[in-house]
C-alpha cells in the first residue's frame, strides 16, 4: 500500500507530488495517469528556427500540417485552435473517456502526460492578497507558496508598470525575453504615452513567463527559434512532465500511465482508487493512505460526484474570454524575417480603482509561427485573394486576447448523468452563462480595451468570441467552505480536505470561489503545494 496516490500529472499534479516526495520523509508517492504522449512527430521535428525550417525542410508540412492534415483547422474558431499537430496529443483520447455535452460551454481538457500544462503558454501572475482572500485562499500561506514555485519553475519578468499584477513580490526573477519588432513597437507607444493609458485605468507590461532566459541546470536559456507551438526543445519553456521525470528517479515515487482514475471508495485506514487501463480497458485499483485528485477541475467533479450515491449539480467558474485582431499600420509589409517569439511578450490590465481586484487582463501577442493558413480562411474574400492580403497585414498584426475575471451568476451547472455507450457509463454536461449585468460589464470592458489601444496605435479589424470555455480557466467545482462546520457535501474544507473525507484531497482549482482573470496556472501550482503539505500534517 503506498503512502500517497497522486491523480494527474498536470501542472497541479506535479507540484503536489515534489511537495509529497520532498517533505514525506521517505513517504511512498504513486501518480496515476493517462500520460498520453506524442508518439508521432516528435522524433521528425527540427532543430532550426522558424524561418529556416520554412526556407529549407522538404518534410515541413508533416509536422507543420500534420501527415493527416489534422493542423488544419475547420468550421468555428472554437477552443484549442493553436493546438497544432506535434500538440495534438494533448486532446487524444479525451471524447472518447473524458465525454462532456453543452450547447454553452466548450472547454479543454488534457489526457497527456503534463496534462494541460504541456502546451501552457507559460503566463505567470500572482493574485493580490484581495483576490486570494476571495478565492478562499490564505494571503500568507500562498506567497510562500509562490515563491517554492517560481524558484522550481524559474520565472523571467521585469519590474515595471505591470509587476504588481505578475511578479508582485517573487524573488530570484530572471531578466524577460527580448521583444520582437511588433510587441517592441507597442510598447514603445506606450511608454510615449502612459499617463493617457494610465488616466484611462489601464497599466502595460513585459508578461511573466515560466520561461528561462539563463540556462539553469539541464535546462537551456530561451533560443528564439519561434517553434513555441512545435516542441519543447532546449527545455527553456517549462513543462509539468519535467518535474514528473525528475520524480522518476526517485526511489519512493512510482508513475503508472495508461490509467484514467474514475472513482475513490474511503475505508476507515486506507482509500482504494479504482480506475481504467486506458490502453487494455480493464479495471484497475490501487490502495493508499491518502489521495490527491489533481486531474483538473471537470475530471475532480467527476471523480468525487462518481464516488457518492448522491449525484448533485456542481457549480462552475471560468474567465470569460475574446480576442481581438488588430493591425499596427506602421508595421505593415515588414520584412517578415525578424526575430518572432510565439509566446506573449506584453500584458495590459484594466483596473480602474487601482485596487488590484475585478481586474480585467489581455495577453498580448504576435503572429508568425502559427502560419497563415489559421488566419485566412477568416477574410471575408476567396482564398487566392485573401492570402497575398494576408501576407502583407501579418507583421502588423497584433493578437490582443482578453480575460474577465468570474465570480458565479447566471446560468452554471455541470451534471453527471448516465450513458451506456461511455467507458465509464456516464457522460458530464455542462451549461453556463452569464447573467445580464456581467455581459454589459464584459461589453464595456472589451470596448476601453480597444480604445486604449487605438491610442496606442494598434487598430481592431475583429472581435472574436470562440465561446465559454475557450478562456481554458476553469475553478470553483467544490468550492472551499466558508462555514465552520467542515461537512457540507461536495466542498472543500481549507487546506483541500474533501468534505466529510478523511483521506481525499483536491489539489487543484475546484476550491477556489473566485476566478481572477489573471493568468491561473500560478496559483494552482501554488495551491497544489498547499493542498499536499495539508495532506503531510494529517498524515
Amino acid at each position: 500500500m503506498e503512502d500517497f496516490v497522486v491523480v494527474g500529472s498536470g501542472c497541479t499534479g506535479a507540484m503536489a507530488a515534489a511537495t509529497l516526495i520532498e517533505g514525506g520523509g521517505g513517504a511512498r508517492v504513486l501518480m496515476l495517469d493517462a500520460g498520453e504522449r506524442d508518439d508521432r512527430y516528435a522524433g521528425i521535428l527540427p532543430s532550426g528556427d522558424f524561418v529556416s525550417v520554412r526556407t529549407t525542410d522538404r518534410e515541413q508540412y508533416r509536422y507543420f500540417l500534420g501527415e493527416d492534415f489534422e493542423g488544419v483547422p475547420w468550421g468555428k474558431v472554437g477552443t484549442g485552435a493553436q493546438l497544432t499537430p506535434p500538440r495534438r496529443h494533448l486532446v487524444r483520447k479525451v471524447p472518447e473517456l473524458l465525454p462532456l455535452e453543452s450547447d454553452s460551454f466548450f472547454p479543454l481538457e488534457s489526457l497527456a502526460y503534463g496534462g494541460l500544462g504541456a502546451g501552457w503558454g507559460l503566463g505567470c501572475c500572482a493574485y493580490s492578497d484581495a483576490e486570494l482572500r476571495a478565492a478562499g485562499l490564505p494571503p500568507e500561506a500562498m506567497r510562500a507558496a509562490y515563491q517554492w514555485v517560481a524558484d522550481r519553475i524559474g520565472i523571467s519578468g521585469e519590474r515595471d508598470d505591470a509587476a504588481q499584477y505578475t511578479i508582485a513580490h517573487l524573488e530570484r526573477v530572471l531578466p524577460p525575453i527580448e521583444m520582437d519588432a511588433n510587441a517592441a513597437h507597442l510598447h514603445a507607444s506606450y511608454l510615449r504615452r502612459r499617463r493617457r493609458v494610465h488616466a484611462a485605468g489601464f497599466r502595460m507590461g513585459r508578461t511573466a513567463l515560466a520561461l528561462l532566459t539563463r540556462a539553469v541546470g539541464e535546462r537551456g536559456a530561451y533560443a528564439y527559434r519561434d517553434m513555441d507551438f512545435y516542441d519543447d526543445r532546449g527545455q527553456s519553456a517549462y513543462r509539468p512532465w519535467m518535474t514528473v521525470d525528475e520524480l522518476r528517479k526517485r526511489e519512493n515515487f512510482l508513475y503508472r500511465n495508461n490509467v484514467l482514475v474514475t472513482r475513490f471508495e474511503e475505508m476507515p485506514d486506507a482509500v482504494r482508487v479504482h480506475g481504467i487501463d486506458t490502453a487494455a480497458g480493464e479495471a484497475v485499483s490501487h490502495v493508499c493512505r491518502r489521495l490527491v485528485l489533481a486531474p483538473g477541475v471537470l475530471g475532480s467533479a467527476r471523480i468525487v460526484v462518481r464516488s457518492f450515491d448522491r449525484k448533485p449539480e456542481l457549480p462552475i467558474l471560468c474567465n470569460p474570454y475574446c480576442y481581438l485582431a488588430c493591425i499596427q499600420p506602421a508595421l505593415l509589409g515588414a520584412p517578415a524575417r525578424g526575430r518572432r517569439v510565439g509566446f506573449s511578450q506584453l500584458s495590459l490590465f484594466h483596473d480602474p480603482t487601482g485596487s488590484n481586484f475585478d481586474v480585467a487582463m489581455a495577453s498580448i501577442y504576435s503572429y508568425r509561427s502559427l502560419m497563415l493558413f489559421r488566419i485566412v480562411r477568416e477574410a471575408p474574400i476567396a482564398l487566392s485573394d485573401a492570402y497575398p492580403i494576408m501576407r502583407y497585414l501579418a507583421p502588423a498584426l497584433t493578437l490582443v486576447g482578453i480575460h474577465h475575471p468570474d465570480a458565479r451568476g447566471g446560468r452554471r451547472s455541470l451534471r453527471l448523468e448516465p450513458c451506456a455507450a461511455s467507458p465509464t457509463a456516464d457522460v458530464l454536461r455542462a451549461d453556463f452563462s452569464l447573467s445580464e449585468d456581467a455581459e454589459r460589464k464584459l461589453r464595456d470592458r472589451e470596448r476601453r480595451f480597444t480604445r486604449v489601444m487605438r491610442s496606442l496605435g494598434a487598430y481592431r479589424i475583429r472581435r472574436v468570441d470562440p465561446g465559454h470555455g475557450s478562456s481554458i480557466h476553469y475553478a470553483g467545482t467544490l468550492p472551499f467552505d466558508s462555514g465552520d462546520s467542515g461537512d457540507k457535501p461536495f466542498t472543500l474544507r481549507p487546506g483541500g480536505r474533501l468534505s466529510g473525507s478523511a483521506r481525499v484531497y483536491v489539489a487543484d482549482g475546484s476550491g477556489f470561489r473566485y476566478l481572477p482573470a489573471k493568468g491561473v496556472t500560478l496559483s494552482l501550482m501554488a495551491n497544489a503545494r498547499l493542498t499536499a503539505l495539508s495532506a503531510l500534517r494529517d498524515a
